[in-house]
């Protein structure tokens, strides 16, 4: 199955409780986080919501 390495590009201050929420739970804390996690519905849509403070892209 395909990964997904997302990496935190901009701040969540100012942003909306849902994004920073959405940001926690997919496990970034600050500017230059990076996780990788396995591409499911689940986590493109927490990608989703986040897209403008994060980048995607996907690993093998």
């Amino acid at each position: 199955m395909a990964r997904l390495k997302v990496t935190q590009t901009k701040s969540a201050i100012g942003g909306k409780q849902n994004q920073r929420d959405t940001l926690r739970t997919l496990g970034l804390k600050r500017i230059g986080d990076v996780v990788v996690k396995e591409d499911r519905p689940e986590i493109r849509g927490m990608v989703t919501t986040v897209n403008h403070l994060v980048a995607v892209e996907e690993v093998e």
